[in-house]
């Protein structure tokens, strides 16, 4: 599948120009706009390429790491299995952690 980096580029053009930034804490989980990126690294999905990811460690008001989040269940150490809500098992994607910016 060719992925559609043109696409994700004027998305990010946008974000980039937004005024309002959101206040966000440790263990929160948020939507964010994680892109479309080269390789193996997990891509957002959708127009505004989302997902959701756990805000492990909050550094300031702009930066934090941030673990995303899959409906995916593996068993090995890179996974970790959580149930959110109703909406039944889910998993962090320990591999995936990264220095994310609002």
């Amino acid at each position: 599948m060719k992925k559609d980096f043109k696409s994700w580029h004027e998305n990010k053009s946008n974000i980039q120009e937004a005024k309002e930034r959101p206040f966000f804490h440790e263990r929160e989980i948020w939507f964010v706009s994680i892109g479309l990126n080269i390789g193996f690294e997990e891509d957002g999905k959708g127009e505004t390429f989302l997902r959701p990811v756990l805000i492990l460690k909050k550094f300031n008001n702009e930066s934090f790491w941030g673990v995303p989040i899959t409906r995916r269940l593996k068993n090995n150490q890179y996974y970790f299995p959580f149930k959110m809500g109703e909406r039944g098992m889910n998993s962090l994607i320990l591999s995936q952690l990264r220095l994310m910016d609002i």
